[in-house]
């Protein structure tokens, strides 16, 4: 090859390599997030989603992790464990290296378990499970996995927080929750913080329900209103939590409503006004916790959130806190493999946007992060829903006061 040519040959590779450079530089990383997007328990998902999207186009608009953007990838799982493993193969047929999901303990068990048996028969196309809601105690007990990390406080943390947040003068109440392993947890742990913290109180009704099936609550509401209960301590959510309410408002029942979830999508516009006072909930943020706190950065965050087009309140702290470790751990370990990402994640302590102090347990890969309970009024600045009234905080639960032992006995990949 004469001077000449080489020299063109040369130049024409650089300007080649040049070319090709930045679309390497600005391949995405892809999130997949499965949660249901149909069936009954669809509009929980699609709030969620619109939370993700919201979250990571600010992470993005940021410059996003080694200069690179998320590319959001969302299943329908139906809130089936049968069909969130179909969903998985599609992830792993794909190179996915993060699956994100938020509602069913059901399908997180069956998540937690399928991603483990498939990292440790493909160590060269390895799946991280970020769990963002699905709170069975057990996931990060007895379940727990190396690969899965849940970045929400499991249930024996946000009972701890919901028992110890009930009024003193409070002396019955009826447990009422669904009927699978989320559900099942509830009413474990809520019995060992009655006991523990609130022996005083004698539980009237203790009783578990078919999961998303009930169209008609008369039935527990008559049962609850001969119980002589004072408070309903449940762990329903959506739509069998929300059913519930109306049909107990409608009735006429005069309980409070000590709930885990009831701030999420639905709940607020249930019970309306007649949720003054008494409807309660334990939760990882709402919009006036910043005010309370006086963090203007984080009162911005949900204020813009509800300007750009939603109805709700914002209360998904966790997933920006999942987010924000992500981006982190992947800086840290200068890749989106895995088990680099995974070790990054393990032991990390961060602010979460309200400034408090969040940890990755090493041991069992739970995050421990602050909770507060608030009960429904109209003596708030924000309102949730547009229904008037909005949740006034009386209560703090932090990281310290819920870092409950482990049972974790984690098996380390080699």
């Amino acid at each position: 090859m004469s001077c000449l040519r080489l020299i063109c040959y040369s130049f024409a590779v650089v300007c080649w390599l040049s070319a090709g450079w930045p679309a390497v530089a600005q391949e995405t990383i892809k999130l997949a997030y499965t949660d249901p997007f149909s069936g009954p328990f669809a509009s929980g998902g699609d709030e969620f989603l619109k939370n993700f999207q919201y979250i990571i186009a600010r992470k993005n608009a940021a410059g996003g992790p080694l200069g690179r953007k998320y590319e959001l990838v969302p299943f329908d799982d139906k809130l089936q464990p049968a069909e969130a493993l179909i969903a998985l193969k599609s992830m792993t047929d794909q190179n996915m290296p993060f699956v994100m999901h938020c509602t069913g303990s059901n399908v997180g068990a069956a998540l937690i378990d399928a991603v483990s048996k498939h990292n440790a028969r493909n160590p060269d196309n390895r799946i991280l499970y970020l769990n963002c809601g699905a709170l069975a105690t057990e996931l990060t007990n007895e379940q727990c996995d190396f690969w899965h990390f849940r970045f929400a406080g499991s249930v024996d943390m946000r009972a701890a927080a919901r028992i110890k947040s009930l009024p003193p003068d409070l002396k019955k109440v009826y447990l009422l929750n669904q009927d699978y392993l989320f559900g099942q947890s509830i009413q474990r742990d809520s019995k060992k913080w009655l006991a523990k913290l609130r022996p005083d109180i004698e539980i009237v009704g203790d009783e578990l329900m078919p999961f998303g099936k009930v169209q008609d609550f008369t039935p527990y509401v008559s049962k609850i209103k001969a119980s002589g209960a004072q408070s309903v301590v449940t762990g329903n959510y959506n739509r069998d939590l929300n059913l519930l309410i109306k049909t107990a408002v409608d009735s006429g029942l005069d309980v409070r409503f000590d709930t885990f979830l009831s701030h999420l999508i639905g709940g607020p516009t249930a019970i309306g006004a007649a949720g003054d006072n008494r409807l309660t909930s334990i939760m990882e943020f709402n919009s006036n916790v910043p005010v309370d706190l006086k963090v203007p950065a984080a009162e911005k965050f949900a204020t813009d959130w509800r300007s750009s087009g939603h109805d709700t309140d914002f209360s998904a702290l966790n997933f920006v806190t999942m987010i924000d470790m992500l981006t982190d751990a992947i800086n840290k370990a200068g890749s989106t493999d895995p088990l680099k990402v995974a070790l990054a994640l393990e032991d990390m302590h961060e602010k979460d946007l309200l400034g408090q102090e969040t940890i990755m347990r090493k041991e069992d890969h739970q995050l421990l992060m602050p909770y507060y309970a608030g009960v429904f009024s109209k003596d708030v600045k924000y309102d949730a829903e547009h229904t008037g009234f909005g949740w006034k905080n009386y209560m703090t639960a932090s990281a310290a006061d819920l870092t409950l032992p482990t049972t974790c006995k984690m098996k380390r990949p080699e």
